[in-house]
């Protein structure tokens, strides 16, 4: 329900409006949102790296609509590679393919999505594919199987409650990819994703088991502590090198489970989004846990004059 009126509320331009004008002046928004330039996310992944934590830089926004809005999203891509080599950080970046032009030209968007594989390639570094909404999905893989096999260090994001995945993982098995497991966070029909949290959680545990069999470079994103738990049990079990998985957490988001993670000795990658396109995101954010939403109302209604600092806790 709460979820349900916060994506009505995020349909509100008075409410949008007031969220893009105050979430960076107030400082609330940069809670799950590393700033709107790229010197913020590069400052926020310095301050992880020296957490002993990997970064994933995410430019905030979604669909383009002419071949030069996408060439222009593929070199600021290049340019944040170009960044986090020129600072040494230890990071790689996420694209969106439908940023690079894949409601309309799905060959330029897999040529700019190639190029920019190239590009990291040649730096020693990494791509990772988001995965979007269904409507995407096998145009996405098609991509991806494509520039994987020609760039074996690209990865790829699934999305553990959709019907199609488990045969889409059967599918992948054979390039032996880096794969990121994430639950979804699109609203889709019964007929193309299942429903009940407990669905997707029984699905979310499956494909954890299908990840780390040996045939995958699992990247396992959650920050359910259920999930967790059975990842790092099969983990232990099988007695995994920690060289053979990570885990990916959202910046600003269980601060408390990154440590912990981190402090058991787990390679852990930080998704650090930022751009000034930052405020539908932002509302994602704030529908996953009620405790998201009473930080940023006490924000919203501190008074103006009173310092409004980040919570240290999720």
């Amino acid at each position: 329900m709460l979820r349900n009126f916060i994506f009505w509320l995020s349909t509100k331009k008075s409410v949008t409006n007031a969220l893009a004008e105050r979430g960076m002046r107030y400082g609330f928004a940069r809670r799950f949102v590393a700033g709107e330039a790229l010197d913020d996310a590069l400052a926020a992944s310095k301050e992880l790296n020296g957490q002993s934590r990997s970064v994933s830089l995410n430019h905030l926004g979604e669909n383009v609509s002419t071949a030069d809005e996408a060439r222009k999203v593929a070199e600021s891509y290049a340019s944040m590679l170009r960044a986090l080599d020129r600072d040494s950080l230890d990071g790689n970046i996420s694209i969106k393919l439908t940023q690079l032009g894949l409601d309309f030209d799905v060959g330029l968007c897999r040529s700019l999505a190639r190029d920019i594989a190239a590009t990291a390639a040649g730096m020693g570094r990494s791509v990772e594919m988001d995965m979007e909404g269904a409507a995407y999905t096998e145009k996405t893989l098609r991509i991806f199987e494509a520039v994987q096999r020609e760039f074996p260090a690209t990865g790829l994001a699934v999305q553990a409650y959709l019907h199609r995945t488990a045969d889409d993982l059967e599918r992948l098995s054979a390039l032996k990819p880096k794969l990121r497991l994430v639950k979804g966070a699109y609203r889709e029909p019964p007929a193309v994703a299942v429903q009940k949290k407990s669905q997707v959680d029984d699905n979310y545990r499956k494909f954890i088991a299908t990840l780390l069999d040996g045939r995958f470079f699992p990247a396992i994103a959650t920050h359910d502590l259920a999930m967790l738990d059975h990842a790092r049990a099969i983990i232990r079990e099988q007695k995994i090198s920690p060289d053979k998985y990570e885990f990916q957490m959202i910046y600003g988001i269980r601060r408390d489970l990154q440590a912990q993670v981190r402090g058991e000795g787990h390679a852990l990658r930080i998704y650090v989004p930022f751009g000034t396109e930052w405020c539908p995101y932002f509302m994602r954010r704030l529908s996953e846990r009620p405790a998201n939403c009473l930080f940023v109302l006490r924000s919203l209604f501190a008074e103006s004059g009173k310092s409004h600092t980040p919570a240290t806790g999720s």
